[in-house]
């Protein structure tokens, strides 16, 4: 009995990470490669060729990020070259030891209108459309994984590949007049940057269904109701509306960057990996907070904690 206990634990500690809890916490790892026949560094090469616009970071010391699509005068599409600086925004984020939260929204009172028509026409042959695919699916997850809670601050349109942003948040919050509306259908395709996989975790498959095929339109009434958005904001002003997303960011950001990160972490294995791994990958993050600062803070405060 002694030794099937020595083996049975032995064994525990030396089985492998599954290759599903790697690809989750594993900073740069993607879904895709070349085994998918996926070439990342030819797709760059043909994103290069779409200029315009920016993707800006703006790191504060609360800990917050806020992520600006910057495109106007296309309704903040994304070029080619946004494409490419979302990645290298994404790795700077995962890579942001002191971040906690992020607000992702669009310049100008807009969120973001998709991708380009330029880059969109240019990269028609279904070859260049599975490897953008696979590209933003790629960016999206690791996006989906950063250690930050997420919300999209949907200001005026969330169209396309901008309403497919959004699933990959944590949280969604719309202004009054804002609208997010998947128009893939109406231009002969489907999501592909894994909208219609976030979108079905967030509403269901009935409501995913209704919204994906157009019948049912997402304002803040309709996406409020069906649980697409957390809250309606008072203001449609800009400015008014970010801080009123930063105030309610606020409140799941309470504490030091490393707690925040590992609930975060811990509830990205929870979703995404099978019962077992998922309670490991528990255990192993809490060996990171365990006895740390924070931990020994609270107990020296004898478990008064606030409510």
């Amino acid at each position: 009995m002694v030794l099937k206990l020595e083996m049975a634990t032995s064994l525990l500690k030396t089985s492998p990470l599954s290759v599903r809890t790697k690809l989750l916490h594993q900073t740069g790892s993607s879904l895709y490669n070349t085994s998918h026949g996926f070439y990342e560094e030819e797709v760059k090469k043909k994103l290069q060729q779409f200029p315009g616009g920016t993707v800006d970071l703006q790191k504060e010391d609360s800990g917050i990020g806020i992520l600006t699509l910057n495109n106007p005068s296309k309704m903040n599409a994304f070029s080619g070259v946004m494409m490419l600086q979302l990645l290298e925004k994404v790795i700077e984020l995962e890579n942001w030891t002191e971040g906690k939260g992020l607000i992702v929204r669009g310049a100008k009172n807009n969120f973001c209108s998709g991708s380009d028509l330029n880059a969109v026409k240019a990269l028609a042959t279904p070859e260049d459309g599975m490897a953008l695919c696979m590209f933003m699916q790629n960016t999206l997850t690791r996006f989906m994984r950063l250690p930050l809670i997420s919300v999209a601050l949907v200001q005026g349109w969330a169209l396309g590949g901008g309403a497919e942003f959004t699933t990959a948040c944590d949280f969604r919050l719309m202004t009054p007049e804002s609208k997010i509306r998947f128009v893939h259908r109406e231009m002969g395709i489907i999501p592909s940057w894994g909208g219609t996989t976030r979108l079905v975790e967030i509403i269901g498959s009935r409501q995913a269904l209704k919204v994906l095929s157009g019948a049912l339109k997402l304002d803040s009434k309709n996406a409020l109701n069906i649980g697409m958005v957390e809250e309606v904001l008072q203001s449609s002003d800009e400015a008014k509306s970010l801080e009123e997303a930063q105030e309610w960011l606020r409140q799941f950001i309470q504490g030091p960057p490393e707690v925040i990160r590992a609930l975060k972490k811990s509830v990205s294995s929870g979703r995404e990996l099978y019962l077992e791994e998922a309670l490991q990958n528990e255990r192993d993050l809490l060996g990171t907070v365990w006895g740390g600062p924070a931990n020994l803070e609270a107990i020296a405060k004898k478990g008064k904690f606030n409510k």
